[in-house]
């Protein structure tokens, strides 16, 4: 099939027809690993959808599908459910080892996150920990492993969204006078898009908080998604609902501050209340204004007719105060997905072919370690010292390393003497 041919995507979509565009948009512009990692993933996809028809696992397996039902398996079919079944499966064939496990289950959920951003799935199930639950804990996966954002990474995505976003709120703010209403309400979304981007990234590379603290859950009330009325500009800090289960201020340091203020300026929300990392999903505002305004007594056409004076249901909701809710974590990492593909960030990790949102907490982690010590890097990422020196032991090893090369060279060069 031609990539550039579209094609109709529906829950009943078979699993398969997939397959060869992800495998194509995997392959794009990287070489020898990305043939690599090709040929890896159409492997493990194969032996997947075999699983999910029922032609591979245990004898009493008969597939994802329905008894009575005869078709091949599609993305009705998939929830978080399917996938912890598949990593039951992976989990329980003995002749691989616990690495192999993690590995092989990574291609599918690389696949499930690409098929939320195409619009196959709704959710990335496959991240769901009640999904990967059953997979056995990586064996001699050092936590120097994980990815964290380098020093390069970093300034290379906060470099790329900085200048969308600038050149979408410029290409807003200098409109002619003249310009059509619905025009300039599609730039200025356009900007609005672009600088919440930017802000989420500069949070996400800076100030170490966790994606679940910072954005909304939708298994847990009390995670909304931070709201303006949480964040001090002028004090740079950020409340937020910790990991440990209470409420506490994070720190924003300078580099943040300026692509927040910047973006409220633009958004100038209705109300302190508003989330400051809102959904721009159509589907989820279009759904939100039409109850909305009904609420209000608002009759069907009249609620057409007035979502018709919009570009966006989302500017409609500005306007109307309707708030939105917060993207949640998958559709951070949805975003980061796609802003690292864009920004053509070089990539090399066993998990991610992207830059994840826990990447830039790790690499702010990595940061203040090697700069102010375990103690220091405890207080700022909110984690006991303890766990700090476990999770980025790998430091002081190479540290260490480097002084026993350094004493080495001292004793070998005396000897010569």
């Amino acid at each position: 099939m031609d990539r550039n041919t579209p094609t109709e995507r529906t829950p009943l979509t078979s699993l398969s027809e997939s397959f060869e565009r992800y495998l194509q948009d995997k392959g794009k512009g990287r070489g020898g690993d990305g043939g690599n990692y090709r040929r890896n993933a159409a492997r493990e996809l194969e032996r997947f959808a075999e699983w999910a028809a029922g032609d591979r696992g245990g004898d009493d397996w008969t597939g994802i599908v329905p008894d009575d039902v005869d078709r091949d398996p599609t993305f009705e079919d998939l929830d978080e459910r399917v996938f912890r079944e598949y990593a039951r499966h992976l989990a329980g064939d003995r002749g691989l080892k616990q690495n192999t496990v993690q590995t092989y289950y990574r291609y599918i959920s690389a696949w499930c996150g690409w098929c939320v951003n195409e619009g196959y799935l709704e959710a990335h199930y496959a991240q769901r920990a009640s999904a990967m639950a059953p997979l056995p804990e990586d064996d001699g996966r050092k936590p120097g492993d994980q990815q964290a954002w380098t020093s390069e990474q970093r300034h290379a995505l906060t470099r790329y969204v900085d200048e969308r976003a600038r050149d979408a709120v410029e290409a807003y703010t200098t409109l002619p006078e003249d310009t059509d209403p619905l025009d300039k309400q599609r730039a200025r979304y356009a900007a609005l898009k672009a600088a919440r981007d930017r802000a989420l990234v500069f949070v996400l590379a800076y100030t170490a908080v966790r994606v679940g603290e910072l954005l909304r859950d939708p298994n847990d009330p009390r995670r909304r998604g931070v709201r303006w009325e949480d964040l001090s500009l002028d004090d740079g800090s950020m409340d937020v609902y910790r990991k440990k289960q209470q409420w506490d201020a994070a720190s924003l340091p300078d580099p943040v501050i300026s692509p927040l203020r910047s973006y409220r300026r633009l958004m100038d929300p209705p109300t302190e209340r508003w989330p400051v990392f809102p959904t721009f999903d159509q589907r989820t505002l279009a759904t939100l204004v039409q109850d909305d305004l009904a609420d209000r007594g608002e009759r069907p056409n009249a609620i057409d007719e007035r979502r018709g004076e919009y570009a966006r249901d989302f500017i409609l909701a500005l306007e109307e105060d309707i708030r939105p809710p917060s993207i949640t974590t998958d559709g951070a990492r949805s975003i980061l997905q796609r802003l690292s593909d864009n920004a053509e960030i070089d990539i090399d990790h066993p998990k991610h072919d992207y830059l994840a949102p826990h990447g830039g907490r790790r690499g702010m982690g990595e940061v203040l370690v090697r700069a102010f010590g375990y103690t220091v890097a405890a207080r700022y990422l909110d984690n006991s010292e303890e766990m700090v020196r476990e999770r980025y032991s790998h430091i002081e090893a190479g540290e260490l390393g480097d002084v026993a090369t350094e004493a080495l060279e001292e004793i070998d060069s005396l000897t010569q003497l």
